[in-house]
């Protein structure tokens, strides 16, 4: 099996350092990546959840903002209400190590979140979301889900990809000072987390969302 740039981003915490306020995680041997059949199993099963005739969009709140590696017939401004935009998902690859992992976003339960939506054609959807399922589904840190979003020209259902809270990938709010520090000092092999974090928030200036508890970290990294 090829070995992506996304197949290994997810992965556990071990212990972040000694705060008490940090409850241990399973070290990283729990990790499991799922199986070929198993992320096939999962595609077609949220592909069989949408109706006949019903355009493919997927949601965006992330990297998927400013680096989608798709082609789309239609890109939306989207508002998602029941889950928010967190770095919820610890990396032990792309953006950290096994001994000092970073941080990505994940869509975690409860609020809202503004983003994007695609469209895609159905001709040739089915390499899309092969790809887009090596992308973000390597394990079982996601739910996806179709949920509905507003748009200025009406509501769509989109994919989109929730945040798993019953796995050991899933990183519960951590203290101001804490995810600062994690986010400044992770590195991994697709550069710092810092970085990720930035090209974010910098894609959704661009973008004209606004996501303030976001931009309010972006300014505080770009003290140090």
């Amino acid at each position: 099996m090829e070995i992506t740039q996304h197949l290994l981003s997810f992965a556990f915490l071990r212990k972040v350092d000694s705060s008490p306020l940090v409850t241990p995680a399973p070290t990283p041997s729990s990790f499991r990546l799922l199986t070929d059949a198993e992320r096939h199993a999962s595609l077609q099963a949220t592909m069989a959840a949408l109706p006949a005739g019903n355009d493919i969009w997927i949601f965006g709140y992330g990297s998927l903002i400013w680096r989608p590696e798709f082609d789309y017939a239609e890109r939306r401004h989207a508002l998602l209400h029941g889950y928010h935009r967190a770095l919820c998902l610890w990396s032990r690859v792309n953006r950290g190590t096994p001994d000092n992992p970073g941080l990505v976003f994940g869509l975690d339960a409860g609020g809202s979140c503004r983003g994007v939506v695609f469209r895609i054609d159905h001709t040739g959807a089915s390499d899309i979301m092969e790809a887009l399922w090596r992308r973000e589904m390597p394990s079982g840190a996601y739910i996806p889900r179709w949920l509905k979003c507003r748009t200025d020209e009406g509501p769509v259902s989109a994919l989109a990809f929730t945040m798993n809270r019953n796995t050991d990938a899933y990183v519960p709010e951590l203290p101001q000072d804490q995810l600062l520090k994690i986010v400044r000092n992770a590195h991994g092999i697709y550069g710092p987390c810092i970085d990720y974090v930035l090209d974010t928030a910098d894609a959704l200036v661009r973008h004209n969302i606004v996501d303030r508890r976001l931009f309010a970290l972006a300014n505080s990294l770009r003290q140090s």
